[in-house]
């Protein structure tokens, strides 16, 4: 028996727009467009005709903009969205707040290009919505203003056990679909003294750095979208620049990332599986190699590098994870000493690093 195709209804208020997604999404067998919608009001007329397993939206429209239309979906009839972009760096902010209202992913809008960047754009497409027909929508939180969390550990210096060690450790962390929302509640929870941490999320370029820089108001610890030469330090988390693959390297005691570009590793750049392997070679024993929620089997090859070079390895649990892809696909490879609940990884990543 056939599977059913994945539903789509695009909205977008550019003719060409709708087309080009029309088109790049058709051309996959599991997809089927429904319908297409020039702005909030048609979609819902839409979606009383018939409801779509995934919507793509894009966030400026006239009439009503996608995230006013986002939260009504939330919250009358939560459908997985995912959020289309225009690559714009002034816009950053209010996508990612649409990962706060509930979106599953978001991915930029296909541009004319090469051949070999229309097929990457189609990749990426296909896949952003394979993987929200099968999120788990979070249950609605109110929203609410974090204020960072510091303690009297961010006035006086990390004790002396930090400096006493000879080998630093590394936390490298690999997140897709739903991780924008996991590494926030992960990194909140970790103290100012806290291992240098080098992330892999699924994300486009431009919307890192907006990210980052999020993250870095929430959290205890500082958060920054990595460059070449940036040196891992405790207390600092730096994040792969969307569309840039980031290798951790050492140089003597000192741990450092390289950013590199290249062609697409397990359908993603950045990819977790190169932060992985580069920990497994450079770190070994020193990492702690953590997967969490996100679709497909980036991490998986890595992971198990990392845990054949003696690093300590974690998965996010099936139950806490909007997606349980990469988790599972790691889990199945024999690579993951440990699986645990999101609330639970802070805790396990300071029990293996101190």
């Amino acid at each position: 028996m056939s599977t059913p195709r994945i539903r789509v209804l695009i909205v977008d208020d550019s003719a060409v727009v709708r087309q080009t997604l029309s088109e790049v999404l058709s051309s996959d067998p599991e997809i089927e467009v429904i319908g297409t919608a020039s702005d909030p009001f048609v979609a819902t007329e839409r979606i009383r005709e018939q409801v779509p397993d995934v919507i793509t939206l894009d966030i400026e429209m006239p009439r009503m903009d996608g995230l006013t239309f986002l939260q009504k979906i939330m919250t009358q009839h939560p459908i997985p969205v995912v959020i289309c972009s225009s690559l714009a760096e002034e816009g950053a902010q209010s996508t990612l707040r649409a990962l706060e209202y509930g979106a599953v992913d978001i991915i930029t809008k296909p541009r004319l290009g090469s051949k070999q960047f229309l097929e990457e754009s189609r990749i990426t497409l296909c896949q952003a919505v394979k993987a929200a027909a099968v999120a788990r929508l979070p249950a609605l939180r109110p929203s609410r203003t974090v204020e960072p969390k510091l303690t009297a550990d961010a006035i006086l210096s990390a004790g002396t056990r930090a400096m006493a060690e000879t080998t630093e450790k590394v936390v490298a962390i690999g997140a897709s679909t739903g991780g924008t929302e996991a590494l926030k509640t992960l990194l909140e929870t970790l103290p100012p003294d806290c291992p240098g941490i080098v992330i892999v999320q699924h994300m486009p370029e431009l919307f890192t750095k907006a990210f980052a820089n999020r993250l870095d108001g929430l959290c205890s610890i500082t958060v920054k979208e990595a460059e070449t030469n940036d040196t891992v330090i405790r207390g600092r988390a730096l994040i792969a620049p969307g569309n840039h693959h980031m290798l951790l390297k050492r140089s003597g005691a000192r741990y450092y990332v390289d950013i590199k570009e290249g062609p697409l590793v397990c359908r993603h750049r950045p990819s977790v599986d190169v932060l992985f392997r580069s920990a497994a070679r450079y770190a070994g024993q020193n990492a702690v190699g953590v997967i969490l929620t996100g679709m497909g089997d980036d991490g998986a090859s890595g992971m198990l590098e990392m845990k054949q070079a003696g690093a300590v390895t974690i998965a996010q649990d099936e139950a806490t994870s909007v997606v349980f892809g990469m988790p599972k696909e790691a889990i199945k490879k024999g690579a993951v000493d440990k699986v645990l609940p999101l609330q639970a990884v802070a805790g396990a990543i300071l029990a293996h690093t101190r």
